[in-house]
């Protein structure tokens, strides 16, 4: 059976099966089971933050075609409803009754960038104390929290036109000393300049060859799809993703990473500043977020793309390449406190399809910290998996979007919330 929730028919047709729902539905037993489980950390919380307790199948999404019954149930507690306007405020919602939460819409929207008098984006920070950095540019990967905090307040209309700027600047030709870069590579970020003699608005985008590393983003492309998915799954609108250009820069992505090489993993190879920040952090190899970013970007891509002919061919190669990365990530990422003492005891140096460490990692490189830092009950996906090469650092979006996308299995996604809580001061800390 596929732990995908994804059958492949003798015709060679791709459908999701109706049990297993999309990407971000946990089964209700196992959301039972785990609000069944005890509580290791007990955290003050403020009452009106928290919704009120409804059965976990009223939590569930069944349909492609209905708005997230959770934001229902925020826009049910507002007398307004949603948005009427762009630039309508939204007073006495559900959230904004705390300063802090008020404030930061009024920062969020002291960010948005507009292009042609539309809304397409928000920069990285608002700082311009040093002109030299680029935070004054919209990136993919900033934008997307800022994009969900918009769908969910119903001004749909600056996601959609960031998802089409976007997706107009992958077309662009992208070189980097004279070397020609991929033509579905989707740029970090862009930047609206502003010509006051003309008159005229000109974007200009970054694909790598301004950044510190000069690295091209792996992970741009991806949170497009993401986000491209939740767009259409907030608004029940699947015209957008339908258009012709969507599907194409769709499979412009899915080309780069799907695409045979030399691999004998099914994770992707990665360069160090290709995620995250575009500085150097030790990343390079396999790193945690990427693999879980394509999961959830190709199980995304499998439920947008249409089922014509070329898009039969991408879901097919889709599915084959889950069923692998699922093993893989789930068998050699995967860290608790009994494949901690395995890998202690690991021989090495072994040949042979029966070799017990298939990568080769010395016990010896085991960090002290990590013995001291894994509890009893817990466990997590490590940062890298290489060969002779494992980086044990926890990475806390990895992590975070394996449980989203269902990369980690409901015992793996339970791990992963008790050890954030045996590890709250650390992990945590006084993070509001």
């Amino acid at each position: 059976m596929c732990p995908l929730g994804i059958d492949v028919s003798q015709n060679g047709n791709v459908k999701t099966l109706e049990s297993a729902g999309t990407i971000f539905e946990i089964e209700d037993s196992d959301i039972l089971r785990i609000l069944e489980r005890p509580r290791a950390i007990n955290v003050e919380r403020n009452r009106s933050f928290d919704f009120e307790e409804r059965p976990p199948s009223e939590l569930s999404i069944t349909s492609p075609r209905h708005s997230l019954k959770i934001i229902d149930h925020l826009e049910g507690l507002s007398p307004h409803g949603r948005r009427s306007g762009f630039n309508t405020p939204r007073s006495h919602t559900y959230f904004e009754t705390h300063a802090m939460v008020a404030e930061a819409w009024e920062n969020l929207r002291r960010s948005i960038v507009y292009y042609r008098r539309q809304p397409v984006g928000t920069i990285a920070a608002l700082d311009h104390s040093v002109e030299e950095l680029n935070y004054d540019q919209v990136f993919l990967r900033d934008f997307v929290p800022s994009a969900l905090a918009f769908l969910m307040n119903g001004e749909e209309e600056i996601v959609k036109n960031f998802l089409l700027k976007t997706l107009h600047l992958q077309s662009w030709e992208k070189k980097i000393d004279q070397f020609k870069l991929g033509e579905g590579i989707m740029p970090a970020s862009f930047k609206v300049i502003h010509n006051p003699v003309r008159n005229s608005e000109i974007l200009i985008a970054d694909f790598g060859e301004s950044a510190i590393g000069r690295v091209a983003p792996v992970d741009s492309g991806f949170w497009w799809i993401i986000l491209l998915r939740a767009y259409t799954r907030h608004t029940g609108d699947s015209s957008l993703a339908e258009m012709p250009d969507c599907q194409r820069g769709m499979r412009l992505i899915l080309s780069l990473c799907l695409s045979e090489g030399f691999d004998t993993f099914p994770t992707l190879l990665c360069a160090d500043g290709c995620c995250m920040i575009d500085r150097r952090m030790g990343v390079y190899g396999y790193p945690i977020e990427i693999q879980a970013l394509f999961f959830m970007a190709l199980r995304c891509a499998l439920l947008l793309l249409k089922q014509d002919q070329e898009g039969k061919e991408f879901m097919e190669r889709i599915v084959k390449r889950l069923h692998a990365l699922s093993y893989h990530m789930r068998s050699y990422f995967w860290l608790d406190s009994k494949q901690l003492n395995d890998i202690y005891r690991y021989k090495t140096e072994e040949y042979s399809h029966t070799a017990v460490i298939k990568f080769n990692v010395m016990p010896d490189s085991l960090p002290d910290w990590v013995f001291d830092f894994m509890p009893t009950r817990g466990g997590y996906f490590i940062g890298n998996v290489s060969p002779a090469r494992m980086d044990f650092r926890w990475f806390c979006l990895g992590n975070c979007v394996a449980i989203l996308s269902s990369l980690a299995t409901p015992e793996q996604a339970a791990a992963i919330m008790d050890l954030i809580e045996s590890r709250w001061e650390e992990l945590v800390g006084e993070m509001p």
